[in-house]
Parts: structure tokens; sequence; C-alpha cells
């Protein structure tokens, strides 16, 4: 049988009354943030035989996740499922067409609201130990400006409140996000794909694996999507996430980025800002003495905090490791763990 034949193409999907409006991915990877989806839709996206849209987070299904206080929907992010079509328009014919969207797998809706339109989808998962992962998760946050709160520690003690909607950052438009606890129920969000999708489409990997030897998973992935595994595997790096030194200069600088994406969408403080710095001047600058201004090497994991959260998250471990059949709980190191 040929690459070609293995591969395949489903049929393209006309728009018409009652019809989806265009070609849907074949499979998706639904997440952890943080657990290497970035790497691993980098490395498949160099695979001739898979297409994946520039837009690496659509979210589209995710509708349970969408802002309820934001202005206008961010820029790139299908709102329609005819725009979210349009994303996969330039696959060539026989490509595998996919996406990434780390937040599928935290939503509460996004896998049946996925099996409505593509049943016979395959699911990619990743999950990573979850005291890491918290850690990790917090810092991204606080990176991108939804987390106002720089000790995961005092955000954690501020889940309660938060539910309640009182210490909501300003930049969070989807204050669910930052309840850290709910994001390591990893056997009842798989439990939810599978509610959708039979176990034979679906694939869940375990982040440090996938790190330790990234090659070998990808020539995984590339197997159980039916793609040529093959094929030479593309080798990337993905940048760690900083800790923020200044949050003011942090938001100066996210805001300039937001003007020079979508300058009607930024305010006149943001543009201006961003004049002031000519093109020939933000790789030395910008680039270079702002950021060691603005960020820094996030200091080391507090041991007595991340074996709190390993004790806390132990009974998450062992029902993931059930679901899963396999020993997570020698594997991410909580056999001891009391």
């Amino acid at each position: 049988m040929s690459s070609e034949q293995r591969v395949g193409s489903p049929p393209q999907r006309a728009a018409g009354p009652g019809e989806l409006p265009g070609r849907l991915p074949d499979f998706f990877i639904v997440g952890h943030q943080k657990c290497g989806t970035t790497a691993l839709y980098l490395m498949l996206g160099a695979h001739p035989q898979i297409f994946l849209p520039v837009v690496k987070e659509p979210r589209y299904f995710a509708f349970d996740q969408r802002s309820k206080t934001a202005r206008r929907p961010p820029a790139g992010r299908p709102q329609t499922l005819e725009q979210y079509a349009a994303l996969f328009a330039g696959a060539e014919p026989g490509q595998l067409v996919g996406e990434a969207s780390p937040q599928y797998l935290r939503s509460r809706v996004a896998a049946g609201a996925i099996a409505e339109v593509d049943p016979a989808a395959k699911i990619v998962a990743i999950l990573r130990e979850p005291a890491a992962f918290l850690r990790s998760f917090h810092l991204q946050m606080v990176s991108s400006g939804v987390e106002s709160e720089r000790d995961l520690a005092r955000a954690l003690a501020l889940e309660p409140e938060r539910r309640r909607g009182r210490h909501i950052p300003r930049g969070s438009h989807h204050p669910e996000s930052l309840m850290y606890s709910e994001h390591v129920r990893y056997a009842e969000q798989l439990r939810r794909f599978q509610d959708h999708f039979p176990r034979e489409q679906m694939l869940v990997l375990i982040y440090e694996e996938f790190r330790a030897d990234n090659e070998r998973t990808v020539r995984g992935v590339l197997r159980f999507l039916g793609a040529d595994a093959h094929q030479p595997v593309a080798q990337v790096d993905t940048r760690p996430v900083r800790a923020v030194r200044s949050g003011l200069l942090h938001r100066v600088t996210a805001e300039m980025r937001r003007a020079r994406k979508n300058p009607a969408a930024a305010g006149r403080l943001a543009r201006a800002a961003d004049a002031a710095f000519p093109e020939r001047l933000r790789s030395q600058t910008l680039k270079a003495g702002w950021r060691r201004a603005v960020y820094a090497t996030p200091p080391p994991p507090d041991p007595q905090l991340m074996l709190e959260l390993r004790r806390r998250f132990k009974p998450e471990v062992e029902a993931a490791a059930e679901y899963l059949d396999r020993d997570l709980v020698s594997l991410w190191g909580y056999e001891h763990i009391d």
C-alpha cells in the first residue's frame, strides 16, 4: 500500500443546505497546555502528509470558554463554522488535516461538539505530572497577563474566592482558567472524550516520555494517524516560560505587541509606545535589554509546595492510571507520597 493510500483524504464537504461548509480536521491535539502541544504541533506540521493551520489554537469547539467580557473576539479565532473550516482550505488532496487547541481537554462541551460534526476524528491528548504541570501553567498565565498573582500558592488559595467572582484579574476574560485544581482532573476529562469517541480513535501521550524521546513519540503519533512514520522527524526547540520581573513593563510589552498585530484594537498609549521604537531598534532594545528588564529565569520550585501538590493530586494520578491501565504512580514518582 502506498503512503498516499495509507493517508487517504476524506471527501470534501461542500457548503450547502444542511451540509458542512468545508473540510474539517481528521485529528485534534486536545491538550493539556504546557505539556508539549506546541512542539507536537510543529513537528507534525513539518510532515509532508499533514496540514496544520497557521493559527495553532483556534479553540472553536470550546464554546464554554469563550470570553463573556472581551469587547471583540481575539484576532484569528474563528467564531463560525465557516470561518473555522476556512483555516483548512489550504490543505492539499491526500493530506491529513489537524489542529491543536489544548483548551479542548478542559472544556466540558468540546468533545461533544467535535463529535457532532466530525465523529471519525482522532484525538491526541498529552498529560503531565500534575505539580510540575500546574507550576508551568501558572507561570504561563502570569506571562500572558491572565493571572496577576505571581505566587502559585497564593493563586491556588484564591480559587474559592474566584469561584464567587472575586479577585479576578483584569486581563482574565475566562476566569475558569484560573481554577488550577480543575485542570488536573485527567480521568474525568478523558472520559468526556470517550463518551463520544471509541478508544481506538484516542491516543494519550505522557509529557515526560515525549520530552525524553520526542522522535519516538512523534513516530508513534504518525502511525496512529495513518501517516508515513518513516519520514524524517523535524526537531524543534520551544521557548521555555519566563518569569515576569516587572508587571508594569510586561503589560506595556503586551500592549505594544497587540498594537503591532491589531492597531485598531490597541489603545492610544500602546500605539504611541510602539511607534516610539523604530523597527531597526526593536531587535536590539526590545529583544535584549528590554526583555532582561521585563523577564527573568523562573526561580526553582518550592519543594514544600510541590510536595503538598503531589499529596493533593495523588488521587487524580491514581484515577488516571486506572483509566489508562498504566502505572503513572511510579512513572511520576507518587508511590511514596502519603
